[in-house]
């Protein structure tokens, strides 16, 4: 399901102020607000590897990767939880519940949020001066899309057998570590085809 609308207007400050405050997370788009719903658990399994390899990566770098209880506020006025970022210069540093300076986006999709995540954050996210990729990963099926400024924004695929460059944090991932412990039928399938023969 996509996010529930509240249709009252609240400003900014407001915003912010009762997120401190609420027990589940809410986005705030063109001026209202919007409930996330619950995540599914192949959902959190892609999230959690994408950060768990990009953590062991930077560990000694000043880049820093956060999962989705972090906040971006785009140029648009709007603040968005994607699934996971890395951010490489922090130009909100002095705020600690969201930034404005990501270096790397990732939003885990399915059917009933892609359009939101590969048109309308999309085109709010590319309009982020310090953004270098965005990254769509499906969770019912196996397809990374990575966009890339120095590609202009074209979209790149990638599937079971490829490598994921991350060029602006000079790192690669296999697929099959971003889809690690997932359960769909592309990878039951891969699984299947790879399992190792009996001795």
């Amino acid at each position: 399901m996509p996010p529930i609308n509240r249709s009252d207007q609240i400003n900014e400050q407001a915003y912010l102020k009762d997120e401190l405050a609420a027990e589940t997370k809410h986005e705030f788009v063109d001026g209202q607000v919007q409930a996330m719903v619950s995540a599914s658990k192949n959902h959190g399994r892609i999230s959690g590897n994408i950060r768990r390899q990009f953590s062991a990566h930077l560990k000694t770098s000043s880049c820093e990767p956060f999962g989705s209880d972090i906040k971006i506020r785009t140029p648009t006025g709007n603040y968005r939880y994607p699934d996971c970022m890395v951010v490489c210069d922090d130009q909100a540093e002095n705020d600690e519940y969201y930034t404005e300076s990501p270096t790397i986006l990732v939003e885990v999709i399915s059917r009933s949020t892609r359009k939101i995540d590969e048109q309308i954050k999309r085109l709010e996210y590319i309009n982020i001066p310090t953004l270098k990729e965005y990254v769509l990963i499906e969770q019912d099926f196996v397809d990374v899309t990575v966009y890339r400024q120095s590609d202009n924004w074209r979209p790149t695929h990638y599937f079971l057998g490829d490598d994921v460059l991350f060029e602006s944090i000079e790192l690669a991932l296999s697929v099959e570590e971003i889809y690690h412990r997932v359960k769909n039928q592309d990878m039951q399938e891969f699984l299947e085809t790879n399992k190792p023969n009996p001795e």
